[in-house]
């Protein structure tokens, strides 16, 4: 398992850096330990990890680095920065990215507010902030 307290100061200061920059390519996505397994039996393919840190690889192809990691539950959970996927995944291999994209808990309508430019949800009266 992870600490949780050095990981958060780490992704604080990353954050930060971020704001700082205005520069959100440095952002962490996590992924389902699933994503690995397509590329386990691919020619060319070559995958390796430490206990923190992996890497799949195709030689003058492409790679990415992904970091490992557990949650408090047990599960292993894999991420890589939004950069390197922009730039190191080529296009043909994101929707398989975007299958294993590790859900966290969110809300529905401000995730749709946000995917659609001026929109709006009618989620009833306002509540206090508690």
């Amino acid at each position: 398992m992870t600490s949780a307290k050095p990981v958060a100061a780490l992704e604080q200061s990353l954050l930060r850096r971020v704001l700082s920059s205005g520069d959100g390519r440095r952002l962490h996505l996590r992924f389902r330990p699933e994503v690995v397994e397509r590329y386990r039996g691919m020619p060319g393919a070559q995958i390796i990890r430490t206990r923190t840190v992996g890497r799949i690889a195709f030689a003058n192809r492409w790679s990415i680095d992904l970091g490992i990691a557990e949650t408090d539950a047990g599960e292993t959970v894999l991420h890589a920065t939004l950069g390197d996927l922009l730039d190191r995944v080529p296009d043909e291999e994101r929707d398989h990215w975007i299958a294993h994209l590790w859900i966290e808990p969110a809300s529905t309508n401000f995730l749709q507010m946000k995917m659609v430019a001026g929109a709006c949800i009618d989620d009833g009266e306002p509540e206090a902030w508690t």
